[in-house]
Parts: C-alpha cells; sequence; structure tokens
C-alpha cells in the first residue's frame, strides 16, 4: 500500500494514458510517446544537477554559504540567489534540488525565493533573446520590473511565514 502511495500520480497517468489508448489509439499512442520523451529529458538534465549539487555540498561548508547568503548577509545575499538564478541551467523544476541545497546550507529563506524566481523568468539566454528579438528598452523594463517584484515578494513571503512553518520547512530539508 505505502508503494502504490508513493507511486500514485505516476500510476494515474498511466492508468489515463491506457485509457486514452483505448478510446483512441493514435491520441493514446502520441500521449505515451510524448511522456516517454519527457522522462527522457528529465533523465539527461537532473544528472548533472545531481552531481553539482554534490560537489556544491562537500565543497561549500554550510559557514561559508551563512556568510554569503544567511539572514545576516545583506545586499550582497540577494545579488548571489539573482546571479545564481540567471546562469542557471534547465527548465524550473531543475531548480528545486539546487533550492533544497541553499536551505540545507543555510541561505535565507527570501534569497531561495530570489534564485527561484529569477530561474524561472530572467535566465541569462531568455534575456538575451529577449535583447535580440524585443529591443534593449523592453529588456530591460523586464528584468527591473521582474527584479522589483521577485524581491518585494520574496521579502513579503518570508515576512508573512510565521516561525513555525520557517522552521518546519528547514526541518524537512534537513531531514531529506
Amino acid at each position: 500500500m505505502k508503494i502504490l502511495k508513493k507511486y500514485k500520480w505516476t500510476l494515474l497517468t498511466s492508468l489515463v494514458i491506457l485509457v486514452m489508448y483505448l478510446v483512441n489509439q493514435q491520441k493514446g499512442l502520441m500521449a505515451f510517446n510524448l511522456s516517454i520523451s519527457n522522462v527522457k529529458t528529465v533523465l539527461t538534465l537532473l544528472p548533472p544537477i545531481f552531481v553539482i549539487i554534490g560537489l556544491i555540498d562537500v565543497w561549500v561548508p554550510r559557514e561559508t554559504m551563512i556568510k554569503y547568503m544567511g539572514d545576516k548577509s545583506g545586499l550582497f545575499g540577494g545579488i548571489i540567489a539573482v546571479f545564481m538564478g540567471a546562469i542557471g541551467a534547465g527548465p524550473l523544476y531543475v531548480a528545486f534540488p539546487v533550492a533544497a541545497l541553499l536551505l540545507k546550507k543555510g541561505a535565507r529563506l527570501s534569497y531561495v525565493f530570489l534564485f527561484v524566481s529569477t530561474w524561472s523568468s530572467m535566465k541569462l539566454p531568455i534575456i538575451m533573446y529577449e535583447w535580440a528579438s524585443l529591443g534593449g528598452r523592453f529588456t530591460i523594463i523586464h528584468i527591473l520590473s521582474s527584479l522589483t517584484v521577485y524581491v518585494t515578494g520574496s521579502l513579503l513571503m518570508e515576512r508573512l511565514l510565521c516561525n513555525k512553518t520557517k522552521t518546519e520547512i528547514y526541518a524537512k530539508i534537513e531531514a531529506a
């Protein structure tokens, strides 16, 4: 029963694809092939990220992370979070294991929110594409408005979370 609960979404998705196949073979086969393609993509992206996470976990002491991205790191911690998010590679789901490592190493919660937000829409390839296709003015407005929203939102989310919730978040990360 425990294994069914653990893999309920995989089983449910498989069941939906099977029903689709029984109703319409062509669409069911298309859904199956798309699912396999997505799994292959995930499997090619995650191993390098886990290697990088492992190296950071070993090479960067907790004290160093606290110094540069902890509660007392100030503006510098936010700049590091934005920089890390901007140079991130891959889709957003790749950022979450990195975010978990940052929390485990003692990074401030708002900086982790800022990192994930930046990763979602301000990566360097996106910015370069915007600059080339939509122009510098649009890109600068996008960056400044996004940073304003991300910084404000990150600080607000951190402030609105009660201490119990913050403690639970850090405890879950430590237990993982």
